[in-house]
């Protein structure tokens, strides 16, 4: 059964807060990552210079996993605009209204999802 207008609107919604949301994340990490190390390479200790190191790889990749969700989130948004929203991007059947609340910029079903990360599809 394809979802109502009301229910879309409320999906576009939940999805452009969650957009803004994820932006203002992303602005955030980039200056941290991009932040000068002002304490000089000298009288850091090395310990606390690998700490640093390993912090920034670990806001690099959740940089990198927000910036994915992003992705999803821009296509789902196109879905909406594109009168598809709620329809899988590869078999064309229609996704759960479940999975939809769970996860509003989910662009395929389970089993598609789950054939794709296993790269059978």
């Amino acid at each position: 059964m394809p979802l109502k207008k009301n229910e879309v609107a409320n999906f576009k919604k939940e999805l452009e807060k969650m957009q803004k949301s994820l932006m203002q994340s992303l602005r955030g990490s980039s200056e941290e990552v991009k932040k000068v190390d002002e304490s000089g390479a000298y009288s850091q200790h090395q310990a606390d210079k690998g700490t640093d190191d390993f912090d920034r790889t670990i806001t690099l990749e959740l940089t990198s996993q927000e910036y994915s969700i992003l992705k999803y989130i821009n296509r789902a948004l196109e879905k909406i605009d594109e009168n598809t929203y709620g329809i899988c991007d590869i078999t064309g059947k229609e996704i759960p209204i479940a999975r939809l609340m769970a996860v509003p910029y989910a662009t395929m079903t389970v089993d598609a999802q789950d054939r794709l990360e296993k790269g059978l599809l």
